[in-house]
Order: C-alpha cells, then sequence, then structure tokens
C-alpha cells in the first residue's frame, strides 16, 4: 500500500486520465456497471405483486424486495467510498460487480420471499461497492478537461436506467418469469467483469487503518432514521417511529464525536467545510429530495385527475427524457460556465415545471401535461451533471472515491427523505396529499436553486 498522495502501481503512468483505446473500454465497464445496479432499484417494482402472489406473502412484505436493496446501498455507500481510498478503486468496483452478479443468481433462484430479501441485501452490498467508486473511477478515466462531458454521459446512464425500469420490467415480464429480472445480470455481469478486469484504471491509495467504528455507527444511524421515517406513515406504529428517529439521533451524535477528530473521517469532514463543496452536497440533497417527492406523488396525482394506468406511464416518460436529452449536452457545457449558473437555472425550470403541474386543471389537455413534464426533466437534466462534477473537481485527487461516496449518497438520502415524506403527507392528508407534494416539491426546487446560486459567490459577498 502507498502511503498518502503516493500513487499505486500503474497510477502514475496515467495522472490525468487512461489513453486510447483503454479509455473507452474502461468508461464502457463504468457505465455497464452503474446500468445494472440502478435499473435494479426499479426493475423489480412492476413485478411485486407477481412475486407476493407466487410466495403466498402480503403486498407489504413484498415490499422488503425493494427496501432491502436500497438500505443495503445507503448504509454501505460511504463505508466502501472510504475502503476504496484504502486498497484502491479498481478492486472496490470489481469486488462489488463480483458480489452483485452472483447475489443476482441467488435472487432468481431463490425459493421463498425470505431467501429473495436476503439475495438482495446481497445484491444491494454489490452496488453500493459499484456506485462508491462510480465517480471516482471516471475522474481517473477521463483527463480533467473532459471531466464534465465524461460526468454527463454518466449521468445520462443513471437518469435512463432508473427511468427505464419499469419499462424493461414489463418487456420481460411480457415474455418469460419474474426470475429472469434478476437472471439478465448473470450474463451482463459475467462480460462487465471481464472488461473491467484489464481495463479500469489504477488510482493512489492512502494508508490508514479501516474505520470499523465509523462504518457500524453510520449504518445504525441511517437505518434508524428511514425506518422511522418510514413508520411515520403508519397510525399504529407511530410511537415506534419516533423512537426509532430518537435512537437515530443519539447514534448520529455518537458518531459526531467518533469522526470529527480524524483527519480522513468515514463522512468527509474535512471535504465539507469547503464551502463549494458543501453547498454542491446541500443543493444535491434538496433536488433529489423534489424529484423523488415529484415521482412518488405523479402517478397519484395523474389518476386523481382521472387518467388511467396505462395513460398515467405515458405521461410520466418525457421527464426520463428530458433527462436524458439534456444531461450530456449540460456535462459539456460544465466544462464551461459555472455549476452555480447551469444548476441554479435548471432547478428554477424545475421548479416552475413543478408548480405548473401542481396547478394542472382536471380539464386540461394531455399537450399541456406532457410539456410540463417535459420542462422538470430538462430542468433535472441541466442540473445534475454540473453539480456532479463540481463536487468532484472540488476534492483533491486522492479523496475522490470521498466524494464519490458522498455524491451517492446524497442522492439516494434525498429521494429516501422524499420518499417518506410523500407518505406521510399521503397519512395526513390522504385526497389531496399528491397535490400538496408538487407544491412541496416545487418549493424544495426552489430553496435546491437559491443553494447552487450562492456558490456564485464567496464569503464576503463578492462573485467568485
Amino acid at each position: 500500500m502507498s502511503s498518502p498522495g503516493h500513487p499505486a502501481p500503474g497510477a502514475a503512468q496515467h495522472p490525468d486520465g487512461l489513453p486510447v483505446p483503454r479509455r473507452y473500454w474502461a468508461i464502457a465497464a463504468i457505465l455497464l456497471a452503474i446500468c445494472m445496479s440502478v435499473l435494479d432499484s426499479t426493475i423489480a417494482n412492476v413485478a411485486l405483486p407477481t412475486i407476493a402472489r407466487d410466495f403466498g406473502a402480503s403486498a407489504a412484505a413484498s415490499i422488503w424486495v425493494i427496501n432491502a436493496y436500497q438500505l443495503a446501498i445507503l448504509i454501505l455507500l460511504l463505508p466502501l467510498a472510504s475502503l476504496g481510498e484504502i486498497v484502491g478503486y479498481r478492486r472496490v468496483s470489481q469486488a462489488g460487480l463480483t458480489v452483485f452478479t452472483l447475489a443476482s443468481l441467488a435472487c432468481a433462484c431463490a425459493p421463498s420471499l425470505l431467501t429473495l430479501s436476503v439475495a438482495r441485501v446481497m445484491q444491494g452490498l454489490g452496488a453500493a461497492g459499484i456506485m462508491s467508486v462510480n465517480a471516482a473511477l471516471v475522474r481517473f478515466t477521463y483527463p480533467q478537461r473532459h471531466l464534465g462531458r465524461a460526468i454527463g454521459i454518466n449521468a445520462f446512464v443513471v437518469g435512463t436506467s432508473a427511468a427505464l425500469g419499469p419499462t424493461i420490467a414489463s418487456a420481460v415480464l411480457a415474455v418469460a418469469h419474474w426470475r429472469w429480472l434478476f437472471g439478465i445480470n448473470i450474463p451482463l455481469g459475467i462480460l462487465t467483469i471481464a472488461i473491467a478486469s484489464y481495463s479500469l484504471p489504477e488510482s493512489e491509495r492512502t494508508r490508514r487503518p479501516v474505520n470499523y467504528g465509523g462504518a457500524l455507527l453510520y449504518a445504525g444511524t441511517f437505518g434508524l432514521l428511514l425506518s422511522g421515517l418510514q413508520s411515520l406513515a403508519h397510525d399504529a406504529a407511530t410511537g415506534f417511529a419516533l423512537l426509532q428517529i430518537a435512537a437515530a439521533g443519539a447514534l448520529a451524535w455518537v458518531l459526531l464525536r467518533h469522526e470529527l477528530p480524524r483527519a480522513t473521517p468515514l463522512i468527509p469532514f474535512d471535504l465539507l467545510r469547503n464551502r463549494q463543496f458543501f453547498l454542491s452536497i446541500a443543493t444535491s440533497i434538496c433536488s433529489f429530495m423534489a424529484q423523488m417527492t415529484a415521482l412518488v406523488a405523479l402517478p397519484f396525482e395523474i389518476q386523481r385527475l382521472g387518467h388511467s394506468a396505462v395513460e398515467t406511464g405515458l405521461f410520466m416518460t418525457p421527464w426520463p427524457v428530458g433527462v436524458a436529452v439534456t444531461a450530456p449536452i449540460a456535462g459539456r457545457l460544465a466544462d464551461r460556465y459555472p455549476a452555480g449558473v447551469l444548476g441554479g437555472l435548471g432547478l428554477l425550470l424545475l421548479a416552475a415545471g413543478l408548480a405548473l403541474l401542481a396547478l394542472f386543471p382536471a380539464s386540461g389537455t394531455a399537450t399541456g401535461f406532457v410539456w410540463r413534464m417535459a420542462l422538470c426533466g430538462v430542468g433535472f437534466g441541466l442540473f445534475q451533471s454540473p453539480n456532479n462534477r463540481a463536487m468532484l473537481s472540488a476534492a483533491p485527487r486522492a479523496r475522490s472515491g470521498a466524494a464519490g461516496g458522498m455524491l451517492g449518497t446524497a442522492r439516494l438520502l434525498g429521494q429516501s427523505l422524499g420518499a417518506a415524506g410523500v407518505a406521510i403527507l399521503f397519512r395526513v392528508h390522504p385526497q389531496l396529499g399528491s397535490n400538496f407534494a408538487l407544491y412541496a416539491a416545487a418549493l424544495l426546487a426552489f430553496t435546491a436553486a437559491v443553494v447552487s446560486m450562492t456558490r456564485l459567490t464567496n464569503v464576503d459577498g463578492v462573485r467568485a
């Protein structure tokens, strides 16, 4: 292992990205891996009723097929990002790929819902390994002058994979058993492992012990917090939910006391002291809260307005299309213009689109709804790539793993908080909860835009 600031063997040969054509093979492996891990966040949603029926389980119990995967990723993302700085991002990614592929086989062969849920936890472990070092590997693969373009491509793949999950699942279920939703990962995983084995870049490694205590405290804090917030949506579980949230707060205090004195803490307080990095993280959490709040509420709002389930799927499509079109363009612009400007403009467009959707009348036309959804997608796509680039660029190369881990954690934390918030709104306002959620999402997006634009000034208020 190398000392801090010193590259691992092979890393010094490529101080500013990999040469062509190895760069293209590396980015292919990185994108295939992140595509599979993001797809599996949403690909099983459509099959939950079938899975519950096959195993003779309740609908509520089947939700653990989704929750087990998401929770495993969230509580392991930062610990594995920290491990990547110690042993190398390449090793963590390859180990994650291997675990993800083997766990996909276990999911496809699971004999019971409990076994499937446990396999999904293992699959989440593998996905956390992939996601935790994804941004860091992108940074070491591309030259610095093309970093925005690379992050734009990465954001395009992440955005479209998440959005296409239900569509791909529907296509698979039309011709095959639900087990193939996990089985398709096996050949793709083997192919990706083969490409990654010779193409992924080496990186600098830091000589420090693994922070086991911090990892356990972090997992307990976020696991209890999210479980408590989700429980608040159920009347019978309010007391238990508040107890979990209180326990999460106590663990968070212990975690802070444990981590703050460290030079390289698990939660990267050293990076969060950098104003640009902190504001980029805050922008990301607020914007992903807005996105998930809207995406959870919109199907209910569309059907509240009198449209069918089929029409709901069609009305949801313009958002991911807008992200897919805009994200690569925004990535190129991010190499030339400040993230505060691009992110602020994108989030203002998102806020405007969400407010217009909240105000959309039941007598409105399909065209009117579609262009509002497209406006949201364009706005979100314009924000995401420049913001991700700003986060990575604000961190030293030796802390790319921590920066990438925080990037993924901000996204997942924002999405989890947004989904929990909608569930609580539905409990308080069963009839109009979806409409109130859209107003809340618009306010969150506007707040994120304000935070983004504060990056344009320094502490004294002078333009940066």
